[in-house]
């Protein structure tokens, strides 16, 4: 017990201690707790300009923020591991080599926002001719489904926020882009309520989660490239085409994109846990 006592007393000896960096006369420079004790103790002395460096530091922080502070949130997609989008590229340049040989204008990693609200990501080539739609694996690096869209057949795109109908429980912020390119009066009643059907005669995109990880990163999944891309290289296909179309022309509307989700309950269990994604899981054991 008296150890105790003294061992408390000691520590109360040096709670007014306030440790003092040795510098040469002449180098000193008082540092920031000794300018907050300076400011407190004097009440002549305007403590303005550290309050105004500190409001200007925290907006400059809020408006620029820093990607890279929490990098583990970006190792958790597979996509951005080292290698991962590179080996993705050159598989779908092989294929695309091997069975069309068409010219490959540019590839860019967004999520496809399919008809149930289901965010999925996906790799998104252009050429010359056609829109490729690639479903890819980033853990197995392999391309598990791809969707061949002729340009020729695209006739609308849409620019814009995306809307609910006012019934809708799992809502979305933000905006994105729409491509048609069939008719929506043709679309039967089982594939407009299948949330599994591949017949749906449009796509729908928005920006990758991990656009800010790198400036890679930030090229390849902006959408504003995508669509400088996309735009010109349908309206070429249109004039080049020998076929019957739609009068052989685009629309590109801004205006609202319509997701017609009411209860949206399995969107909200798979959004919310980025089932969509090649995502690290975790461990799971016992």
């Amino acid at each position: 017990m008296a150890c105790e006592v003294e061992e408390m007393s000691t520590i109360r000896s040096f709670e007014g201690f306030q440790p003092v960096s040795l510098k040469q006369e002449g180098d000193y420079q008082p540092s920031e707790t000794d300018q907050l004790s300076t400011e407190e103790g004097d009440p002549g002395t305007d403590p303005e300009p550290r309050q105004i460096s500190r409001q200007s530091s925290a907006t400059e922080s809020t408006l620029y923020p820093n990607p890279y502070h929490q990098p583990f949130v970006s190792r958790k997609y597979f996509a951005t591991r080292p290698g991962a989008i590179e080996t993705a590229i050159e598989d779908l340049k092989g294929h695309i080599a091997k069975t069309s040989g068409e010219t490959i204008q540019g590839f860019w990693l967004l999520t496809e926002i399919d008809h149930w609200n289901n965010e999925k990501e996906r790799i998104l080539l252009v050429t010359d001719k056609s829109l490729l739609i690639c479903k890819y694996d980033f853990i197995m690096l392999s391309c598990v489904q791809l969707q061949r869209i002729p340009l020729s057949s695209v006739y609308q795109i849409c620019l814009g926020k995306f809307v609910f109908p006012g019934m809708s429980l799992d809502k979305r912020q933000g905006e994105g882009l729409r491509i048609y390119w069939g008719s929506l009066e043709e679309q039967s009643l089982f594939s407009r309520w299948n949330p599994w059907s591949t017949e749906v005669p449009y796509a729908t995109f928005t920006e990758h989660p991990m656009k800010y990880t790198s400036e890679k990163f930030l090229e390849i999944c902006k959408l504003s490239g995508f669509t400088s891309k996309l735009v010109p290289a349908i309206q070429n296909a249109h004039k080049n085409s020998t076929g019957s179309g739609r009068g052989k022309g685009l629309m590109v509307l801004t205006e609202p994109i319509l997701i017609e989700t009411y209860m949206g309950l399995m969107s909200f269990i798979g959004n919310r846990n980025k089932l969509g994604y090649s995502l690290a899981r975790g461990s799971i054991g016992f």
